[in-house]
């Protein structure tokens, strides 16, 4: 069922707020013909960031510089398609009904716009691993060698693209009279109708920024440790950003559908954490040794062959 926050459910708060933080009055800027999104932007400072600090991280471990790059002409456009596949399964009354042309990339709605908003990180997770795996193995890379050097970054990443809900005035909070209250334009189609025009919102884009932020640093931590190899450092980033995303996406006010009285990327999120304990737990067992090489064994075999 496709819940929306109902007016009277929510709280008014008074007015006497004498603080809060301002929305950018602008989401995009011209270039000659050109439209620049800064939700785009956003997105792709973040997979630079992740690309740089990954590419660092491998390295370290003997992968030849950049070859990250790569594994990214795959993984970063599936990420990209899952993304959007996932937010489209998950919102489709907002794309396809009466009166809608959701195939047409030239009407503002359609399934293609992706400038518009509307990627899902557990679909980018999905469609990124898979690319991933594909380019690790033809680059005879293991995929957990890969998981763990890009976790820190990937969540990072995260980090710098919710700066694009930021700008596109989207999945914000409940009203709030807290001091850092979020200013939504009320002529702003997700403003929910009913609420006074100076009402605030939890800022949900700043703290996943700052949850992400603090999470990024943990990782980086955890990962000098031996034990967060096999894929485990990368089963923490699933618990830390699952266990966060389930806070804020509680108090979203954005229509999503609902399941057993949850919204379905609680559910994820939810999902998230206990995959990412099971990847932990598995893989402690599995491999208790460290992880010496970021090689698939035929690789390390033809590297010893050819010394």
């Amino acid at each position: 069922m496709l819940a929306f926050p109902a007016v009277n459910d929510l709280p008014t708060p008074p007015h006497d707020v004498l603080a809060s933080i301002p929305s950018p009055s602008v989401s995009s800027f011209s270039l000659g013909p050109l439209t620049i999104h800064f939700y785009a932007l956003c997105i792709l400072a973040g997979i630079v960031i992740a690309i740089v600090l990954t590419n660092h991280r491998l390295t370290k471990r003997g992968v030849e510089e950049w070859q990250v790059l790569d594994i990214a002409t795959l993984a970063v456009p599936m990420a990209i398609i899952g993304a959007r596949i996932y937010h489209v399964i998950t919102h489709y009354t907002d794309y396809f009904g009466p009166g809608r042309n959701p195939w047409n990339p030239f009407e503002p709605g359609s399934v293609w716009a992706i400038w518009e908003g509307g990627i899902a990180i557990f679909g980018s997770l999905i469609g990124g691993t898979l690319g991933a795996l594909i380019m690790c193995r033809r680059l005879n890379i293991k995929l957990t060698a890969l998981l763990d050097a890009i976790a820190p970054g990937l969540i990072l990443a995260q980090a710098c693209g919710r700066f694009g809900n930021w700008f596109n005035q989207e999945l914000f909070g409940q009203p709030t009279t807290l001091p850092w209250g979020l200013e939504i334009d009320p002529n702003n189609p997700a403003f929910p109708p009913g609420l006074p025009v100076d009402t605030l919102f939890h800022p949900t884009f700043l703290y996943e920024v700052i949850w992400n932020s603090l999470g990024a640093l943990v990782l980086l931590w955890l990962g000098r440790h031996l034990f967060f190899q096999w894929g485990r450092l990368f089963g923490m980033y699933l618990v830390w950003y699952g266990a966060g995303r389930i806070v804020w996406e509680s108090i979203r006010l954005d229509p999503s559908f609902v399941v057993l009285g949850l919204r379905t990327n609680v559910w994820a999120a939810i999902g998230a954490v206990a995959l990412g304990v099971l990847i932990i737990g598995f893989q402690r067992l599995r491999h208790p040794e460290p992880e010496e090489s970021p090689f698939i064994k035929d690789r390390e075999q033809q590297t010893t062959a050819t010394d």
